[in-house]
């Protein structure tokens, strides 16, 4: 239980990621099996029969992967039909069979081995085909609960709507997450910035993560009423708590298409997007424009860069569900968590810190110059209007260096993205030179608070709520203001109907976000003016805590209770 201030005795309190109030009894993601043994099969035993249990094992999973496929759609249906085809890799079931012939090994023994060497051969690759190990130890686990005759892992299937609890998600976990039976996500692990709670605010799924214990509080079946916002998990609750979840899950806000507060002050409200479906959904969800495209799409599972004709195709696709309305570009982040063969080097003793996002450029400038062209090739064909932005700028020179590459290729609005302190800091001569800038939280909470926003232990930290991100955020604005150029949001942050509050108060003008989460920051500024607006951005700020500045923000605004938010 929690005896913090606030809460009532049968409260937990977690992390909110994702804002919501939603009830339903507990259901427990399926626990990865255990390492089988790797005792022999006894003399007499019939081998070649232990052998053909494998395949069979792996057609039984394969089968209930493609049947669950059919119950999704989008890219959770092709993640699940691609889990098939790799539970069928005759490579995977052939190598395994041969270990149980030869060593005598269970079916499930052949088969955990057989995939630890697939595994560590995709990790030895590196990047893209590194994440793919996961998939593999994800058909594993699948194929040898089969084998073993335990529970599959993964998300249970329930008659009824759940609120699914377990130490983490996997990311091949996510692809079953449908909002319609999984009403909330508790994780015992995981932060404001984990693949989690970046699916979790894209589905309107409301998520409570890093809440210490979750596993032993919330047991299969109980009750819970789960906040979302206030990050509080409730336990048995009584009629009024489940009175108050019904309705929040009854109402469907939409969107005008104007973001702004009370009193008619203008905050752009953009979408972030990765390729063309994402900014097909967010031109459906009426976003004002695209405030982050992820370039990275183009360059990935890629072994040599793509070409100049390739990404101009990629990018128009993009481009083209905009006509008229802003399109920032922000060029390749390679590096850190995206490595690529051709352009990052993987043996960086800490990535995090290395040769990232702009800075590949030091070593190849022509990757740059060919993004360049190719950006400014699409945005002359389509309709858009292109700004271009880039990643990891840490001086005044790298400013001015690229917005100089973008004007050799007519670029005319080039910006950078403030995700480096010292950007932050340098934000009044950086921004003499560039256009705009945009600050990306997620990095930026990482890189202040020295803490990997990946890193479930850290979840506190890696919290742009904590007062020293929001006074970078302040000083970045305060250097916008001084050159009069514009400064967004683009990180995750913006997604949190309370902190964007807090952001329009510190100076901050355009918040991109995930397509889902408009809606309800619209409403929340739509009721709040800007002066309320910079009185709860000095309470966050001047706050000690980030749960100081969450909890004097939140109580500085009832709409919050009022929208279930």
């Amino acid at each position: 239980m929690n005896d913090q201030p606030g809460l009532r005795a049968r409260d937990l309190r977690g992390v909110g990621v994702s804002p919501g109030l939603a009830a339903g009894p507990v259901a427990r993601l399926g626990a990865a099996p255990v390492e089988p043994s790797r005792e022999t099969l006894p003399p007499g035993a019939d081998v070649d029969a232990e052998a053909a249990r494998v395949r069979a094992a792996a057609e039984e999973v394969a089968a209930g992967l493609e049947t669950a496929a059919t119950t999704v759609e989008g890219q959770a249906r092709e993640l699940l039909e691609t889990t098939a085809q790799m539970a069928r890799d005759p490579s995977l079931v052939k190598t395994a069979a041969r270990r149980v012939r030869a060593d005598r090994l269970t079916a499930a023994r052949g088969v955990w081995e057989a995939a630890g060497t697939v595994a560590e051969q995709l990790r030895a690759l590196g990047g893209y085909m590194a994440e793919r190990a996961q998939d593999v130890t994800d058909v594993r686990n699948r194929i040898v609960a089969v084998l073993t005759g335990t529970a599959l892992p993964g998300v249970p299937t329930r008659a009824e709507p759940f609120v699914l609890v377990a130490q983490d998600l996997a990311p091949a976990d996510t692809a079953l997450l449908d909002p319609a039976r999984v009403r909330a996500i508790v994780t015992a692990e995981g932060g404001p910035t984990s693949h989690t709670a970046i699916l979790a605010r894209s589905l309107g799924i409301p998520a409570v993560v890093a809440l210490a214990g979750a596993l032993d509080a919330l047991p299969e079946g109980r009750a819970v009423l789960v906040d979302g916002g206030a990050g509080t998990v409730r336990l048995d609750p009584d009629a009024d708590d489940l009175a108050r979840a019904a309705v929040a899950a009854g109402r469907r806000r939409s969107f005008d298409g104007r973001g702004r507060t009370a009193d008619g002050h203008e905050v752009a409200l953009l979408a972030n997007v990765g390729d063309a479906r994402g900014a097909e959904a967010a031109a459906a969800a009426g976003a004002e424009g695209i405030g982050l495209f992820r370039t990275e799409f183009c360059f990935l599972d890629r072994a040599e860069e793509p070409s100049v004709a390739d990404q101009t195709a990629a990018y128009r696709e993009v481009l083209a569900h905009f006509p008229g309305r802003k399109v920032v570009v922000r060029t390749l982040d390679a590096g850190a968590d995206k490595p690529l063969p051709f352009l990052t080097d993987t043996a960086e003793a800490n990535p995090a810190l290395g040769v990232r996002g702009l800075r590949t450029a030091r070593r190849s400038p022509a990757v740059l110059d060919h993004q360049l062209e190719a950006i400014a090739a699409a945005a002359a064909a389509e309709e858009a209007q292109v700004w271009v932005m880039a990643p990891m700028v840490a001086t005044v020179a790298e400013a001015e260096s690229f917005v100089a590459a973008c004007a050799a290729h007519g670029l005319d609005r080039s910006g950078v993205m403030v995700e480096v302190p010292a950007a932050a800091l340098l934000a009044g001569p950086i921004l003499a030179r560039a256009h705009f800038a945009s600050v990306g939280t997620n990095d930026l909470t990482q890189y202040v608070m020295a803490a990997d926003r990946l890193l479930g232990p850290l979840a506190d930290l890696s919290d742009s709520w904590q007062p020293a991100v929001l006074r970078l955020v302040e000083e970045t604005c305060r250097g916008g203001a001084q050159q009069s150029r514009p400064v967004g949001v683009c990180g995750e942050a913006a997604a949190d109907p309370a902190l964007a509050v807090v952001l329009v108060g510190l100076g901050v003008a355009t918040l991109s976000m995930t397509p889902r989460a408009i809606p309800d920051v619209a409403a929340v500024l739509a009721a709040t003016d800007l002066q309320r607006c910079r009185e709860l951005a000095r309470a966050a700020v001047d706050a000690e805590s980030a749960e100081e500045g969450r909890a004097r923000v939140r109580a500085g605004l009832p709409v919050l209770a009022e929208l279930a938010l």
